[in-house]
């Protein structure tokens, strides 16, 4: 059993105001077309708070599972999980288009791209991360309800993550 630190991006659904600028510095930092998004501010019906609704808003990004489903499904070895801190991401050169990991994923991280026939997700902006950087999702946020937080995840030998 090894300890490994794993980031999640944590919203405080009390700050965030949906003002979707997470989802903007999200797209242009990873340059991305019309259509796939790799983060999504959810919009539902909160309580009646003094006569007046209340909207809450959740943050859906990639989860970059403990176990993910869409790496197991990817027949190239394109979808990848980095060990030292958990990151799924796609190696670009690997993916073949199949959408077998769009599929797979409950959740719908992977995104199709239709300009580049292939498949594109949320990698916690890792270039950045392993510049010691946040997400861009998490600096651009107005309202600071996003937080880039480290957790202790305990991992057997196997890669399993193990649940205390």
């Amino acid at each position: 059993m090894i300890e490994v630190k794993k980031n999640i991006i944590n919203l405080n659904q009390k700050r965030c105001i949906g003002c979707f600028a997470c989802e903007v510095h999200c797209k242009t930092n990873n340059d991305l077309p019309v259509g796939p998004r790799f983060c999504r501010i959810i919009a539902d019906d909160g309580d009646v708070v003094g006569g007046t609704p209340r909207t809450v808003f959740s943050f859906m990004p990639c989860f970059h599972c403990d176990s993910p489903w869409c790496v197991t499904a990817c027949p190239t070895g394109a979808m990848q999980k980095r060990a030292k801190d958990g990151i799924v991401f796609i190696d670009q050169s690997l993916c073949i288009g199949c959408r077998l990991c769009t599929l797979a994923c409950p959740w719908g991280a992977p995104q199709w791209n239709s300009e580049t026939r292939t498949v594109m997700k949320c990698d916690h902006c890792r270039e950045r991360v392993d510049k010691g950087l946040k997400p861009a999702c998490v600096t651009k946020c107005t309202a600071h309800a996003l937080e880039w937080l480290a957790v202790d995840v305990a991992v057997d030998v196997s890669g399993e993550t193990v649940r205390p």
